[in-house]
């Protein structure tokens, strides 16, 4: 799998379409790069970019934005409800895919050190890019705004990491850096903004100061108000989704707001957000209501409308989930093709797809087959006795086929990875993958019932127990 890198640079223009569309521009049109969403607000007159790429074309993406935008916003005409230092305000990067965070500290180093020479602007580096721990944090880097960027920049302490330490009046400052992925949030009130703001102080991480910390860690927070849609907002930053999940962000606002009398109108997601932070909300609801959904689209339909994600504009899943996007952009993987075709390429004169990825998609159909039965009981009037009994038994199968078939690409890309290395391993002659001969075993039933199997030899990376003693991967031979 190719390494991929997202990128998410957040402008100081939100209202000039054509400066909007002039940058967006740069970044398509930029080899390597794919850009995902562009997301403009007119209130805040500041605009978010997301792309993905291999490191070194979203730097060159990156550059490429800049360098369009700098004659295009000037900063000392700009105003609007977000904080800001600079035209091209913050710059992060955010491993994706067979990346790690040292891959995108060194891009930010790259990116930092090539936009002060092309445009001799400072540039400051945060989050795990930060040069010292007094600018890990974004806020800390941004605070006193543009504004403040004059008598700032005469301070030792506030040297910027690259480039001069000289106020450019049009530009301001850029802070570059590298970062988990980010969840920018934002819950809608009708309210005023002084309201938001109250509630923001009490939910985010820095509260109203070291003496008065706020509820939730890794979360950022202020209050706003949206003249386009005439309410208000607690835009929230969530730094770290699975230590501070998005659902729990939003009951505790609306816990805040209904102390206050307010009431809360549905949310917003700033940009795009992972698969699994809107999975996390799916569980957490279906556990509080004693819902039962298995398929991944009904799960996200559902945190849709629980969240209210599209109060304020269509909230469309393919556009908005960055897995779904990203899928979008990659080669079509064998899962993809049609049944004849997968079949034909198992049958050409190429090692792979072989017998691990052949494997891999018997299993699945099993798993199948199994969630099949399950589906066809549950809900009908005379089975109901046995409700309680599908629903324990039908998530392990539905989990087992979509693990599963994920191993139908996942052998063959092994096996292509291992033949780049050049290594032959002596069995019977043939190259083998960087793994193991394993034999997979599939066991769900009920208890004090005969189980149902489904057995087969396929090449995987790891292993491990799933579903408590229902479904385990066991060692049948290895081969190294």
């Amino acid at each position: 799998m190719s390494k991929l890198v997202e990128c998410v640079p957040n402008f100081s223009e939100g209202r000039n379409k054509e400066v909007i569309d002039a940058i967006a521009d740069a970044i398509s049109n930029t080899e390597g790069c794919s850009l995902l969403d562009v997301d403009p607000g007119a209130s805040t007159n500041r605009t978010v970019y997301t792309f993905v790429g291999s490191p070194e074309a979203v730097v060159e993406g990156a550059l490429n934005a800049a360098r369009t935008a700098s004659p295009l916003i000037d900063m000392t005409k700009h105003s609007g409800e977000h904080p800001r230092t600079g035209a091209m305000d913050v710059c992060p990067f955010i491993p994706v895919q067979n990346t790690s965070m040292e891959d995108c500290v060194t891009c930010a180093n790259l990116f930092a050190q090539r936009l002060s020479d092309d445009l001799h602007v400072p540039v400051y580096l945060y989050g795990e890019a930060a040069r010292k721990e007094s600018r890990r944090s974004l806020p800390a880097v941004r605070a006193g705004e543009y504004e403040a960027l004059p008598e700032k920049l005469k301070k030792s302490e506030w040297a910027p990491d690259f480039g001069p330490a000289t106020f450019v009046p049009s530009w301001g400052a850029t802070v570059t850096g590298a970062r988990k992925f980010l969840v920018a949030y934002n819950v809608n009130l009708l309210s005023t903004k002084e309201q938001a703001h109250r509630i923001a102080l009490d939910i985010r991480e820095q509260g109203r100061g070291k003496d008065q910390p706020g509820l939730l860690k890794k979360v950022q927070g202020m209050g706003w108000y949206l003249d386009e849609a005439s309410l208000a907002q607690v835009s929230t930053n969530i730094l770290d989704f699975e230590l501070t999940p998005v659902h729990t962000v939003y009951e505790e606002i609306c816990r805040f707001a209904k102390e206050l009398s307010l009431p809360v109108v549905g949310s917003q997601i700033v940009g795009l957000i992972p698969l699994k932070a809107m999975l996390d909300c799916a569980d957490f609801y279906m556990q509080k209501e004693n819902l039962f959904i298995v398929e991944e689209e009904h799960k996200v339909r559902l945190v849709i409308s629980k969240l209210g994600l599209d109060s304020l504009g269509p909230f469309v899943p393919k556009e908005r989930i960055i897995e779904y996007m990203v899928d979008n952009t990659q080669e079509n993987h064998l899962v993809s093709q049609p049944l004849q075709q997968f079949v034909r390429s198992v049958g050409a004169r190429t090692a792979a797809p072989g017998g691990g990825s052949v494997s891999a998609a018997v299993a699945a159909m099993g798993a199948a087959l199994g969630a099949m039965v399950g589906q066809m009981t549950y809900g009908k009037r005379q089975f109901e006795s046995l409700d309680c009994t599908m629903r324990r038994l039908i998530p392990p199968f539905h989990q087992a086929m979509n693990d599963l078939l994920v191993m139908v690409d996942t052998d063959s890309s092994a096996f292509n990875s291992y033949m780049v290395g050049g290594v032959k391993c002596s069995c019977r002659g043939s190259y083998l993958p960087a793994g193991a001969l394993w034999k997979c075993s599939l066991q769900v039933r009920p208890s004090g019932e005969e189980p149902f199997s489904c057995h087969s030899n396929t090449c995987i990376h790891s292993t491990g127990q799933k579903f408590g003693h229902t479904f385990s991967f066991n060692v049948f031979s290895l081969i190294s």
